[in-house]
């Protein structure tokens, strides 16, 4: 499959859709396969030829600096491959901030304006766009099971509109727990936090791995799904009333857009809490294990998606 960014003339509009943290649109890098084509990593974003004049909506900006670093590598890639916003590219860009509604709404936005090519990023964001178009190509990043969601037929061979990157294994969770297990022996129950709404699979792509390894390890295993901020605080005051509780935080976009509440409630409780991405122990978190994503972004343009 050979994607072009700009396939009806020389301008394109690219809009990105994001779906984490703030921002549900993460772009690593833009990448040339070698066929030569050009595909764009990251978000959610669309390219149209009938709109040259750049922009990104200013109640539609991502204001966390983690987030905006990966905009600036992204539209940097683009330039190095010869792709200028205001020029011959327009880059449109949507925050989810983790919120279901909001992706669904802004999937549907994109798919209308019929862009040349969306970039999305994460599970929930291109499952939303997947439901509306099977024409216009798509490209995702960190998506943990691009297989078993069906926006794939394999690896190797994507076939239809979608094809991407993913960054993430579902081995990753039991891991997290044997981290636990070094850092504070004692520890049993750990709690697994995850957003049913946003985690991939609904959580089940890490379920397997963590009941798997937690007899293992001596440790009980009790889910903990949170869909809102408050639920976040009742989970935690009740996890810290059980004495030698664990935490954790499995990749999720709801989960990284109030990673700063999280981290802050688990230290001001004293719970052990292993994250998927360096990005929480960056914000005061305990410890991570998981893709840096900084490595990702600064691994130049020319790889394979």
């Amino acid at each position: 499959m050979q994607f072009s960014l700009a396939t009806r003339g020389q301008n394109a509009r690219l809009q990105v859709l994001g779906g984490a943290g703030n921002a549900t649109a993460r772009v690593y890098q833009a990448c040339r396969r070698r066929s030569g084509d050009l595909v764009a990593g990251g978000k959610c974003a669309t390219a149209r030829a009938d709109a040259p004049s750049g922009r990104a909506d200013g109640n539609r900006r991502e204001s966390d600096p983690a987030r905006q670093s990966f905009v600036s590598a992204f539209t940097q890639a683009l330039q190095d491959l010869g792709w200028h916003a205001g020029r011959n590219v327009r880059i449109d860009y949507r925050w989810g901030a983790g919120d279901a509604d909001k992706i669904q709404s802004f999937a549907r936005e994109f798919v209308e304006q019929k862009p040349d090519l969306i970039v999305g990023h994460t599970t929930p964001v291109v499952a939303a766009l997947k439901q509306r178009t099977s024409t216009i190509p798509i490209v995702f990043t960190q998506v943990s099971d691009p297989t078993g969601s069906h926006f794939v037929d394999g690896l190797a061979h994507p076939g239809g509109n979608i094809t991407g990157f993913t960054n993430l294994e579902a081995s990753m969770g039991a891991k997290l727990m044997e981290l636990l297990k070094e850092v504070a022996p004692q520890t049993s129950p750990v709690a697994l936090m995850f957003n049913p709404a946003t985690s991939p699979d609904s959580w089940s792509y890490f379920l397997k791995p963590v009941e798997a390894a937690a007899p293992l390890l001596k440790m009980a295993m009790v889910a903990a799904p949170v869909h809102n901020p408050a639920e976040i605080e009742h989970i935690m005051v009740s996890l810290a009333r059980e004495p030698n509780t664990g935490l954790i935080v499995l990749p999720d976009i709801f989960i990284l857009a109030h990673r700063e509440q999280i981290i802050a409630l688990a230290n001001r409780y004293r719970l052990p809490a292993a994250y998927a991405y360096r990005l929480f122990p960056a914000s005061g978190g305990l410890m991570s294990y998981g893709t840096d994503l900084h490595i990702l972004r600064d691994s130049g343009t020319s790889c394979m998606p």
